[in-house]
């Protein structure tokens, strides 16, 4: 990654795409390193994490995550996903949340010299050609290293530079926590991005 020492960074970070690309990738994500990590980058000026929340239950154990984040440096951005049963009869939520990225990233890109978007969707091509008209640089973080890649390639020949998630599995990676013994475990592949 190429960041000048002045460089005004802001990290934009869409927690599904990302805890799928890790899950992909067979670790999880340290978020206190990740902080650090961009901090030693440049002058971190935001870090934004996106996640669609389920409401109604008891316990969502992304919850303890969200609080830590919130108490931790990230600025939370979320919205109560909605549930819906697809066509195999699988309980499923949709929970989008590009259109808040592409918004607080054109708002920072005035503030900004260089943007980090924690994601694969290729939707955001045209948002980063937006970013880039207004001066700014964009590394993208995402993953080609799994099966399916979770990176599109028009989004990777957009940014200024991509980041293969894989190659910071040793600066921001944790060995994967099993949460499959937890009957409430909202996995991210239970979201829809439609």
């Amino acid at each position: 990654m190429s960041f000048y020492p002045t460089d005004k960074i802001a990290l934009f970070i869409d927690g599904a795409n990302l805890y799928s690309a890790a899950k992909a990738l067979n670790f999880d994500i340290d978020y206190r390193k990740l902080l650090d990590e961009f901090r030693k980058r440049g002058i971190l000026i935001r870090a934004y994490y996106y996640t669609a929340l389920v409401e109604g239950d008891d316990y969502s154990p992304i919850r303890p995550l969200v609080d830590w984040l919130d108490y931790n440096g990230f600025a939370l951005v979320t919205k109560t996903a909605k549930e819906y049963t697809d066509s195999q009869g699988r309980k499923r939520w949709r929970g989008d949340m590009d259109i808040e990225i592409a918004c607080d990233m054109m708002e920072m890109a005035g503030n900004a010299d260089h943007l980090v978007l924690f994601s694969g969707d290729g939707d955001f091509r045209r948002l980063i050609e937006a970013v880039q008209r207004k001066g700014c640089r964009v590394t993208v973080v995402s993953t080609v290293k799994s099966q399916p890649p979770m990176t599109s390639d028009e989004l990777r020949r957009q940014a200024d530079t991509f980041v293969d998630l894989a190659d910071l599995a040793s600066v921001v990676g944790r060995p994967r926590q099993n949460q499959q013994n937890n009957p409430k475990f909202v996995n991210a592949e239970d979201f829809d991005d439609a």
